[in-house]
């Protein structure tokens, strides 16, 4: 036992991309800096732990402002007792944001509390799930937000310095003869591509008929394969979902954006998915990314697209499930090899398993001083036309 001693949040803000990148044009009205929402729980032993919530990304103030509402419950009480701590956050939390924001903060707080009791433990963070029989797991390139042939090719070749065989892409429905390029010239890479809709971010989504016509139409101009489908209709269109998986011949995948085990699991229950993707800084931490490893017949593949934290704390619940494929996002952010350290290390299209105490993070004042939050350095859901061109720039 160790009592949490103290508990606050930390906005960090630093260069991400470029400013001509197209996610910068379309997401980040203020120019290429991205902020991540941290959280820092001290326990009496004098082990600092850091946990990560996605919502940092998209309303840092919002994120900051629940950390504090929540840190008064959790003072004085055992830092150790992970499950209980919690069930306290799901008390204060779960009346006004059941589904939610409050959820990425409970994630936060969690993922914190299980680096602080490995570190204090001296063990990965990964040993506290489970035996981890895998030594590296698969990753997947999580990239292709590219609006030239150059930047594809400059994705593919970094990918093949990894050793990396299996590649994200970004398209719409009027993306085809783009889609048929990218399949194309992966293939002299040998490296497999699935496509992320982001419907997610669409308002109104597109419906099911219309991701069948465009998988169509691109399947007369190209006989590659398609890896997957990632959030090819809306959220809520569980219907959509299921005359994808019944119709096309792709593994249809979702989740990045639920916020409890049990939505997940009630989907899971639907067979609307043939993989899940749940994020250990969106969904409750990292003990609910294993209660959906626990549960499904399917294969959980973490998803990952938050900063440093998030993504350690997803690989390690993955080495601790025995998870077979996690995402390494391709766009660069100035934190990630200061944080990172050694500790994301892939060789040979495989991410070896992390073996610091914790969840191998480096923070320490030197970052926070340098990189203080910027009240600009927002994400944007409210998508902009970035100036991308016609999809006959892609024809053959």
């Amino acid at each position: 036992m160790s009592k949490i001693e103290n508990i606050r949040s930390i906005l960090l803000s630093a260069d991400y991309g470029h400013a001509k990148h197209p996610e910068v044009l379309e997401c980040f009205p203020n120019g290429p800096k991205r902020t991540i929402g941290l959280v820092e729980v001290t326990l009496e032993n004098g082990i600092k732990g850091y946990g990560e919530g996605y919502l940092g990304v998209f309303a840092p103030k919002v994120f900051r402002s629940i950390v504090e509402l929540c840190t008064p419950y959790l003072i004085g009480k055992d830092g150790f007792d992970i499950n209980r701590r919690y069930k306290d956050l799901c008390s204060i939390c779960d009346y006004w944001s059941l589904q939610g924001a409050a959820r990425h903060t409970t994630s936060a707080i969690e993922i914190a509390l299980v680096d602080a009791k490995s570190k204090s433990q001296k063990c990965p963070a990964y040993k506290l799930f489970g035996n981890s029989n895998n030594k590296e797991i698969e990753v997947y390139g999580s990239g292709g937000i590219c609006d030239s042939k150059e930047h594809f090719i400059e994705e593919l070749e970094l990918l093949k310095s990894l050793g990396i065989k299996k590649y994200k892409i970004r398209a719409v429905p009027s993306d085809i003869f783009k889609t048929a390029w990218v399949l194309k010239e992966s293939r002299k890479y040998k490296i497999d591509v699935g496509i992320d809709m982001c419907q997610n971010l669409a308002d109104p989504p597109i419906t099911a008929d219309d991701v069948i016509n465009y998988i169509n139409l691109v399947k007369k101009i190209s006989k590659e394969k398609i890896l997957f489908l990632e959030e090819a209709v809306g959220p809520m269109d569980i219907s959509g979902f299921k005359k994808l998986k019944e119709t096309l011949n792709i593994d249809i995948c979702g989740g990045e954006v639920i916020t409890t085990p049990t939505e997940m699991i009630e989907r899971i229950k639907l067979n609307i998915y043939d993989f899940v993707q749940p994020d250990a800084s969106v969904i409750g931490g990292m003990y609910a990314v294993k209660e959906i490893f626990q549960y499904t017949k399917t294969k959980p593949v973490v998803h990952a697209w938050g900063g440093p934290v998030a993504i350690m704390a997803n690989y390690h619940v993955a080495f601790g499930c025995n998870g077979s494929l996690v995402e390494y996002p391709m766009i660069p952010y100035k934190l990630e090899p200061l944080m990172f350290n050694d500790q994301r290390n892939i060789k040979n299209g495989n991410l070896l398993r992390p073996e610091n105490p914790g969840i191998g993070i480096t923070m320490n004042n030197e970052i926070e001083k340098n990189y203080p939050f910027d009240e600009k350095a927002v994400y944007s859901c409210v998508v902009v036309d970035r100036g991308q061109p016609n999809d006959d720039y892609w024809k053959e």
